[in-house]
């Protein structure tokens, strides 16, 4: 890295940093949803890509959840549910088999329960058909909470999508990512902490309104 590189990175990480919190009371209730993405025993708890930094951020999760029933907000949970011939092995390990443990949604988060579930089959839940018709059957829903792992994967490819299906479609909308509810994993040159600060950066410039959290 150049030292100006550094420099940069430095300042974008003491940005993300001092980013205000929002308040779900602040939130229309009527048009809100909170996504919940990833969160499977494949990532948490076995497999190869477990991760105890992802684990760490459950009760956050669960937290959010029971809030959002309290205002009646929907919510949606993807878990990723690969077929034998997914191509996406040639660029992570075999993960998340349809029917495996690794592909069912932790169970402090599935006690907490409300939600739609969908698999997927790709990292960008967003292209799933089931998702699509989601969109259809809730067109008031203008306010997503993006949370779960991996932040600069999953989360970071949906939140982007969807923004910017919402731009295309000349609609306004917010798409609400809380730093304290998504994040990745550790595997030899992905750095969990760089890989983090880079796509909540990226999120950001991209029009997705990255917060400190949601009281």
């Amino acid at each position: 890295m150049t030292e100006k590189a550094i420099k940069s990175l430095g300042e974008i990480n003491d940005m993300i940093g001092k980013l205000p919190a929002v308040k779900m009371e602040d939130l229309d209730s009527k048009k809100t949803a909170l996504v919940i993405v990833d969160m499977i025993n494949g990532f948490v708890r076995e497999g190869p890509l477990m991760s105890g930094r992802v684990e760490a951020i459950i009760p956050e999760i669960v937290r959010l959840s029971k809030k959002c029933d309290n205002f009646d907000i929907k919510k949606v949970a993807f878990a990723d549910n690969h077929t034998d011939a997914s191509p996406e092995f040639g660029s992570y390990p075999k993960h998340c088999i349809k029917g495996t443990g690794e592909s069912e949604v932790v169970d402090e988060i599935k006690e907490a329960g409300g939600y739609t579930l969908i698999p997927k089959n790709s990292t960008n839940g967003f292209h799933e058909e089931a998702f699509q018709e989601w969109l259809k059957n809730n067109p008031e829903t203008d306010t997503f909470i993006v949370t779960g792992c991996c932040t600069d994967i999953c989360v970071q490819q949906f939140a982007i999508t969807l923004k910017t299906w919402f731009n295309m479609n000349d609609k306004q909308s917010r798409v609400i990512v809380p730093v304290n509810a998504v994040e990745t994993y550790d595997l030899g040159s992905h750095n969990a902490e760089l890989m983090n600060v880079m796509a909540l950066y990226n999120m950001l410039i991209n029009g997705v309104e990255v917060v400190k959290g949601v009281e």
